[in-house]
């Protein structure tokens, strides 16, 4: 707990008390670690932010900066990791932030809600990176190719580039069970994703691995039991989080993470791993610009028949599914398109 004289400090004394200025690394229930000059401090939030002040739209000459009305955010927690932030410390060595600086991007989705009738929120994952990097498993479990294209759409929205990353090549035997994994990679390299394949049992594309994610900061999503934490182990020993083993029953991964956390790479650079999540709901993608955040489709958008109004479904001249009757779209690529479609 922190002490009373730090908890009640008000707006004036905020703006009277030094500021430190530190990296968000991790973040666990109501606790946040930041990473300030070499230093590592474990911090609490302001209730402040957790509301939006707002002023009086006027000459700033004219009026009293004073508060005119707050606003609770919609927002389940305002602050992520990777946010630059200020804190103000106490004597006795507790730490509170108070200020979240301007973020240059962040990874969102939408929240999940426990009714039909409730309110999303805007879940902002991590802030300020320099790429997605979404993580599948050649097999056990295989890959889902619908997921991978919801990552991709909501990395596109909100224009974050994307690594595409393969784990346990190794597990593939069969000649025919490789041609299919392969001729999948090669329709996102041809969309202009980079895509790495690897082995943590034989040490296969982790070299190129590296290499992509040096000087990056970079966030791993995906679902428990590809391989995740492994693939942190073998990039470098000691960075992967522990990971219960995979059940032979339901073939899911039970995965320790319960926070999340950034790890600095030794080579320069840092990832965040994030806990496997069983949904990803876009965040502010409408159903009309879906098909923008498609490379395949984003050139067709708007020489429909009905131009901008097509939503590429059902409608006469689209197209859109004219391209994929042709085969310059995937079928499956436009499944995934449906599938979100249906959701807005």
């Amino acid at each position: 707990m922190f002490s009373s004289t730090l908890s009640n400090i008000s707006v004036h004394t905020y703006q009277q008390h030094t500021h430190s200025t530190g990296i968000v690394y991790k973040k666990t229930t109501g606790h946040y670690t930041v990473h300030a000059g070499g230093r590592v401090i474990t911090c609490t939030m302001s209730n402040r932010l957790r509301k939006q002040l707002i002023y009086p739209l006027a000459d700033p000459n004219s009026l009293r900066h004073v508060v005119r009305e707050v606003e609770e955010l919609d927002v389940i927690d305002p602050i992520a990791v990777g946010d630059e932030v200020h804190f103000v410390e106490a004597a006795e060595g507790s730490a509170m932030i108070v200020e979240v600086l301007p973020r240059r991007n962040r990874l969102a989705r939408k929240s999940a809600v426990a009714m039909p009738t409730a309110h999303p929120f805007e879940q902002v994952i991590v802030a300020n990176v320099d790429q997605v990097a979404p993580v599948f498993a050649a097999a056990a479990p295989p890959p889902k190719w619908n997921l991978l294209d919801r990552y991709l759409v909501s990395a596109a929205s909100l224009d974050l580039p994307a690594l595409i990353v393969i784990t346990k090549f190794d597990l593939l035997k069969k000649a025919s069970e490789r041609d299919e994994l392969l001729a999948n990679v090669e329709l996102y390299r041809q969309l202009g994703y980079p895509v790495v394949l690897t082995s943590t049992v034989n040490q296969e594309g982790l070299d190129d691995l590296q290499a992509a994610l040096q000087n990056r900061v970079s966030v791993f999503v995906g679902k428990s039991g590809v391989g995740k934490s492994s693939l942190l182990n073998a990039i470098q020993p000691g960075l992967g989080l522990r990971v219960n083993q995979v059940s032979e029953v339901t073939g899911k991964g039970k995965h320790t993470t319960t926070h999340l956390e950034m790890f600095p790479l030794e080579g320069g650079g840092a990832i965040v791993d994030t806990p496997g999540m069983r949904e990803f709901g876009l965040w502010d993608v409408e159903s009309d610009e879906l098909a923008l955040f498609f490379p395949e489709m984003r050139p067709l958008v708007g020489t429909c028949k009905f131009g901008l109004n097509c939503r590429h479904i059902e409608e006469p001249g689209c197209a859109i599914r004219s391209a994929v009757n042709r085969g310059q779209v995937a079928p499956r690529r436009y499944e995934s398109y449906r599938k979100l479609c249906e959701e807005g």
